[in-house]
């Protein structure tokens, strides 16, 4: 197992991709917590540097949910509405709201997630301090969604693997081969999908993967304003995966009559301020730039679920935003 890893970290210096061998030999190494903390900074600054490659992520996808606690009996569609993070925005919580309100209108939401890592306000935190329970365990999903059409999957609790490798991502302190590898671990194996990245270069990246997958339908996203969301600020790049067929658009917010916004309106100080939000975009009385950008979202959410156009979805989500959810929390 050592000659694996010091063959990646080697090939890593020279700015060399990983053979697939390597690579799957290397994340079982680190996935079953025999390499030292140093190797594991070492390979994640190296992938980060390098770039990583499709075969780099799914070895690192397989080896992670050869490890994870998996959702044992769920059928039907299910939707996980979830970002890479890292791109260091700190926007109020957008995907979050928009799970709460899919679930709102009868959709069945599995939403994959954790306390914040490069920003101050992670879905965990905002959806704590709203009530919710973070410790519903594998067995117990399947009824949860039943009752509620929404529930929260804290990644902590599905990926104990990922305990391990906790401290050196805090340490290095950026984004790296593991906040891709987040939205790609759902432990409910979603069928639909809304996946937002920070970084364009890794769009296609993650559609490839997410082809290779179950999930039958998704958008993955990368917004106006390098956000990992769809946002009201200017034309916003997508890739929809189709039963495994990758299609690029574009979605321009002024072609739905949205108002064209700056970051800052949608920016949030800390998860005080996260939470407050929260509630007022559940309210339905945000300000207006918020209330768009997840009126934007929800709408190609539906989109993917309801099998209809974007436009369609996105006049559904407006007329829904603009009510609120129909109970407070």
């Amino acid at each position: 197992m050592a000659e694996c890893v010091n063959k990646a970290l080697t090939e890593l210096t020279f700015g060399r991709n990983l053979e697939p061998e390597v690579a799957d030999c290397v994340f079982r190494e680190l996935f079953e917590g025999e390499m030292p903390l140093s190797q594991a900074g070492a390979l994640l600054m190296g992938l980060r540097t390098k770039g990583e490659t499709a075969d780099e992520l799914a070895a690192g996808v397989r080896a992670a949910l050869k490890q994870a606690r998996l959702v044992p009996n769920l059928s039907g569609k299910r939707i996980d509405t979830c970002g890479t993070g890292g791109d260091g925005t700190c926007s109020f919580n957008c995907s979050t709201a928009v799970a709460l309100y899919l679930a709102d209108m009868g959709h069945q939401v599995v939403k994959h997630g954790n306390r914040a890592v490069s920003s101050s306000c992670g879905s965990a935190d905002v959806l704590e301090d709203l009530g919710f329970d973070l410790s519903t365990g594998p067995d117990d999903v399947a009824g949860v969604l039943e009752k509620d059409n929404f529930v929260f999957l804290f990644a902590p609790n599905y990926h104990p693997a990922f305990g391990k490798i906790a401290p050196i991502r805090k340490e290095l302190g950026i984004p790296t081969l593991f906040n891709l590898m987040g939205p790609l671990l759902n432990p409910a194996r979603p069928t639909h999908q809304i996946l937002g990245v920070g970084r364009p270069q890794v769009m296609r990246l993650m559609a490839e993967v997410l082809a290779l997958t179950e999930v039958g339908k998704a958008y993955v996203i990368h917004g106006a304003g390098n956000f990992d969301e769809l946002t009201p600020f200017g034309k916003n790049n997508a890739i929809l995966v189709d039963n495994g067929t990758l299609t690029e658009v574009e979605i321009d917010p002024s072609r739905f009559g949205f108002a064209k916004a700056e970051p800052g309106d949608v920016a949030v100080a800390n998860r005080e301020e996260a939470v407050r939000t929260l509630r007022l975009v559940l309210e339905g009385k945000a300000p207006q730039a918020m209330l768009d950008m997840v009126a934007l979202n929800l709408g190609a959410a539906l989109s993917l679920l309801e099998d209809i156009d974007i436009a369609q979805g996105v006049e559904k989500a407006r007329a829904k935003v603009a009510k609120g959810l129909s109970r407070e929390y």
